[in-house]
Order: structure tokens, then C-alpha cells, then sequence
């Protein structure tokens, strides 16, 4: 199977995921994440973990929120 990321054809590609009704292969996590993890609105890194959602948009954590004029936002410790 190919990985729809990095083209690398490898018959034990392990990783697929169902996304909105659509099969994504991958070979690694990375390119699973590089895919289809949401990025950040105000710093632009990828939200692997616990990110933040305000009004549709997604942030890596409270201070890119308030960077952004969300100043509700915790970060959970």
C-alpha cells in the first residue's frame, strides 16, 4: 500500500484511518498527523495532543488562544 503523504510504497502499511467516511493510508504517525491533525490558528504547529476549540478554530493551547483575543482558555495542568 501507498502512504498518501509521503508516496513511500510499502507493503506493510499498517495505518489506515476513516475520516468523514474516507479510508487515509499512512506508514507512520507522522504522516497520519501531517495529514489530517488540525493546526494551529495562531502559531501553526500541528494539535497532536489536547488542543483548544473556539468558534471553529483551533488552537495548541490557551496562551495561542489569547493570543488571538480568546481569553477564556485554560490549560489543564
Amino acid at each position: 500500500m501507498e502512504c498518501e503523504v509521503c508516496g513511500n510504497t510499502y507493503e506493510r502499511a499498517f495505518f489506515q484511518v476513516v475520516m468523514a467516511g474516507k479510508v487515509h493510508t499512512f506508514d507512520s504517525f507522522e504522516c497520519a498527523s501531517r495529514a489530517l491533525a488540525p493546526t494551529c490558528d495562531h502559531c501553526g504547529c500541528k494539535i497532536i495532543g489536547h488542543g483548544t476549540e473556539a468558534d471553529g478554530v483551533f488552537y495548541c493551547c490557551a496562551h495561542c488562544a489569547a493570543e488571538r483575543g480568546i481569553g477564556e482558555m485554560k490549560d489543564h495542568i
